[in-house]
């Protein structure tokens, strides 16, 4: 199917979308849509044909378990809703631990990279296979950006995706943004991924942004496209024609004359390389695999996959062969992300807590992983305030405890609930 030239759309850039000139396609975060009625937004966009595509971020089909049925359901269910073609998620895993390393469950909140081996190709083409059984769409799988590489690596990029969409066939979701982070990061040539990679099974290719520093390569999408990406973009199209293109943004959005301008440039740049002599087609090589059984391969991706998070969230020794310094920039990036989704989700957590807030919430989140999602964090910062005495002042103490008890619900008392409501009966002189 051909897609087009497509912008990610955004609540905070709904109206900028619709205005847009010449927009063929939007892709939507899944997650971010209900999953029995659509913003009015997105209602008017498929009113005047414009196709939606929704765009998975919490599946984890890189992840040591099966995909879980309640998210591959809600999948399903806006796939249909939003009458898409097909639908994508990520080559990444989101969460580890639980049954599987009878250790507690740890999520990322954030796409992390799964080790281009022969186990985890294993893992990843069966959660694929559950995973396309269960969508009513065909499904498409995208590249990550990453910081850290895994050691003892078997396969490249481009050989591991081959295999995957040999094995499973499955499309694949190119991000030449993230083709470019792993070359800043990880040294690896993105013309020599896209050699490799079996292009014919493109459904469409994702353009962002992001910023380099200290010699680390941030996927931010909240930057602007850089040339070096737009360089990979006319690289891939040398290659083939993408069926759709699409641009991302995520954060500090630009105004709406700014997304025109870089639509542009994506349109420029594919006309360029189109009138280009194509690059000859090259057959990948791909390594055989050991001829040594499979067995027990969810168990050991799900033992490396544990002790890799629980590195980055819960400060545990980082695992043998990992650079301990990339895991240091990552950790932190973690942190931060999840102290800026928690604000976003508990925007009153910031306000009553000010200028602190950024500083305590990082304190409490160095050696307490998430482990229910953003609300629950939220949730579970403010009673650990509560708790401690905090915040100081007297005030901005009740404001935080008559949020917590609004939103904690009720639930069987425990020593943290009792100290917070003998804490605020105190606060009241009762």
């Amino acid at each position: 199917m051909k897609l087009g030239v497509g912008i990610g759309w955004r609540p905070e850039i709904a109206d900028a979308v619709e205005a847009l000139p010449g927009i063929d396609w939007v892709e939507a975060v899944a997650e971010n849509i209900c999953a029995d009625h659509l913003p009015a937004s997105l209602e008017r966009l498929r009113e005047r044909g414009v196709t939606v595509v929704p765009h998975g971020v919490a599946l984890g089909l890189g992840g040591a378990d099966r995909p879980d049925p309640a998210r591959l359901a809600g999948l399903a269910a806006r796939a249909a809703l939003l009458g898409a073609p097909l639908v994508t998620e990520h080559i990444a895993f989101v969460r580890a631990g639980g049954p599987l390393t009878a250790s507690p469950s740890l999520e990322a909140g954030h796409l992390l990279p799964v080790p281009r081996t022969w186990d985890a190709l294993e893992v990843l083409c069966e959660n694929v296979r559950i995973a396309q059984d269960s969508l009513p769409v065909p499904l498409a799988l995208e590249n990550i950006a990453a910081l850290v590489s895994w050691p003892d690596e078997e396969l490249t990029e481009g050989q591991f995706l081959a295999e995957l969409v040999e094995r499973t066939g499955v499309r694949l979701l190119i991000d030449v943004a993230n083709l470019h982070t792993n070359h800043v990061n990880r040294g690896e040539d993105p013309a020599t991924a896209l050699d490799e990679l079996p292009v014919e099974a493109i459904a469409y290719v994702h353009v962002a942004g992001g910023v380099e520093k200290d010699g680390v390569w941030h996927d931010t999408h909240a930057h602007p496209v850089t040339r070096p990406v737009l360089d990979v973009l006319s690289e891939l199209r040398s290659r083939v024609d993408p069926p759709g293109v699409l641009l991302e943004r995520d954060d500090d959005f630009p105004p709406a004359g700014v997304l025109a301008g870089e639509l542009t440039a994506i349109r420029g740049t594919l006309a360029k390389a189109a009138a280009a002599p194509a690059v000859p087609r090259r057959s990948p090589e791909v390594p055989e695999e050991p001829p040594t059984r499979r067995a027990g391969a969810r168990d050991r991706v799900a033992v490396a996959q544990t002790a890799l998070l629980s590195s980055l969230v819960a400060g545990t020794p980082a695992p043998e062969g990992f650079d301990r310094r990339r895991l240091e920039v990552q950790s932190r990036a973690l942190a931060a992300k999840r102290a800026d989704v928690v604000a976003k989700v508990a925007p009153e957590l910031p306000e009553i807590l000010g200028d602190g807030y950024r500083k305590a919430f990082l304190s409490y989140a160095r050696n307490r992983p998430m482990s229910g999602g953003y609300r629950h964090d939220a949730l579970g910062f403010a009673e650990h305030l509560l708790i401690t005495g905090l915040p100081a002042d007297e005030a901005a103490r009740r404001r935080l405890t008559r949020w917590w008890q609004e939103r904690s619900g009720p639930r069987p008392p425990r020593r943290a609930t009792r100290l917070v409501h003998a804490a605020r009966a105190a606060l009241l002189g009762k």
